[in-house]
């Protein structure tokens, strides 16, 4: 396998270098409270937990993990509908009227994803209360994005749940979809620590891009 020159390690050498890159950002040095009471590091799950713990830990911000669920269609589950996140339902314009599916259909198939999102969340975090979003400048760490549809989810979630301020923040990304969350009113800074011309998956910008499994998000959630 080829790898960019600039390619990560892993996610721990990813999150150290976007924690780099954040630490000169004003929206988190400036302020008159301490970082901690003020932001908040939200991996998104799974893989962006492992980077958001070494973003969480340089930064001295407290730490949770952010589940996205998407919301297939019936009997066609590759089919996104929707996706949720912190209890927040994003559809997919009109897609589930394309598809023939009724209000009250979505809702028992997002009521559902709902449950599941709920209970992952809450093994992570082994029965410690989530971290309050509202009010604090909140840093929404992946370990990379594509097409940016789950971190799309993620800022909606985020601005619904009362963040003061939304920063979008990966290791590597294209430079088009930076750009769509640069325009995004609800998004305040986008940082990204490479960003390759071509862009292939994200994968290929890492050389140890193994799967992330539950029992490293509840270690990464537990060692913060």
């Amino acid at each position: 396998m080829r790898h960019h020159p600039q390619d990560f390690e892993n996610r721990r050498t990813a999150g150290i270098a976007l924690a780099a890159e954040l630490r000169a950002l004003p929206l988190i040095t400036d302020g008159e409270t301490p970082v901690a009471d003020r932001v908040l590091v939200l991996g998104l799950a799974r893989g962006g937990v492992p980077v958001a713990r070494e973003v969480a830990e340089v930064l001295g911000a407290p730490l949770d993990a952010l589940v996205v669920r998407k919301i297939g269609a019936p009997g066609q589950p590759e089919f996104a509908m929707g996706a949720l996140a912190a209890g927040e339902v994003v559809v997919n314009d009109d897609m589930p009227h394309r598809l023939g599916v009724s209000p009250e259909r979505f809702q028992q198939i997002a009521d559902r994803e709902e449950q599941v999102r709920a209970a992952r969340e809450a093994r992570y975090r082994e029965g410690r209360e989530p971290v309050p979003i509202a009010g604090r400048t909140v840093v929404l760490v992946d370990d990379g994005m594509a097409t940016g549809s789950t971190m799309a989810v993620a800022v909606r979630a985020a601005h619904a749940a009362g963040a003061a301020a939304i920063v979008v923040a990966v290791p590597t990304a294209p430079a088009d979809t930076l750009s769509r969350f640069a325009d995004d009113p609800a998004v305040d800074a986008v940082v990204c620590v490479i960003t390759p011309e071509p862009f292939h998956a994200v994968g290929l910008y890492y050389r140890d891009f193994r799967q992330v499994d539950d029992e490293e998000v509840v270690r990464c959630l537990r060692s913060t």
